[in-house]
């Protein structure tokens, strides 16, 4: 995915103020061996990149003054209340370095599990999203769960999550090893099943 960017010289309140009264949201690249850069991006460019999942765990091609670099979406601050993006980070990626990133949980088979077809369990999300760490080169845009065989009363791990080839778990989810997510049974489907079970009184 590629993003375009300029150069940027003023800093501060006032400055920033001004570049988003012009439409440009402020920013930063930082990282690797080079200096932090200050950049501007246009900013409903940049409010539509970032409703897509894969802007925010995809290494991003950043082109300022027509050089181009890899970097990572490092963050983003919103206005409290505005449809207004503040200012955003990106950090450089070295190609030769893993990094620690959190990548987006695609659960599959949800609807044709049988606990949540007949059973009337309901599978929560415990967790959306999962740590890990790999080559910039292996980064996957999202990791799966498959959820076909969870049963009522079942929870789902992180170790339980599909890895592409050269990518694990962070040391500490890894020995955690957090609940990703659960299937239960409201407690008002699980009365109305045992009653259809009794037998009426003689």
């Amino acid at each position: 995915m590629k993003v375009v960017a300029f150069e940027r010289s003023k800093q501060g309140t006032g400055a920033s103020r001004r570049l988003r009264n012009s439409g440009k949201t402020p920013g930063i690249v930082y990282g690797a061996t080079a200096e932090p850069q200050l950049i501007e991006l246009d900013h409903n460019a940049l409010w539509h990149a970032l409703k897509k999942e894969a802007f925010h765990s995809s290494i991003l091609d950043l082109e300022v003054a027509g050089q181009s670099q890899r970097v990572l979406l490092r963050d983003v601050q919103y206005h409290p209340f505005r449809q207004l993006v503040l200012h955003v980070d990106f950090q450089r990626v070295d190609p030769n370095k893993k990094l620690h990133t959190k990548v987006p949980v695609h659960f599959m088979n949800q609807e044709t599990n049988p606990a949540v077809k007949t059973g009337g369990a309901i599978i929560s999300h415990v967790v959306t999203e999962v740590e890990i760490e790999c080559l910039p080169g292996d980064l996957p845009e999202f990791v799966e769960l498959d959820l076909a065989k969870i049963e009522a009363g079942q929870s789902l791990h992180a170790k339980d999550i599909t890895l592409p080839k050269g990518v694990s778990l962070v040391a500490h989810i890894e020995s955690e090893n957090p609940v990703v997510a659960a299937a239960a049974v409201p407690a008002g489907a699980a009365a109305e099943a045992a009653a259809e079970g009794e037998t009426p009184a003689a």
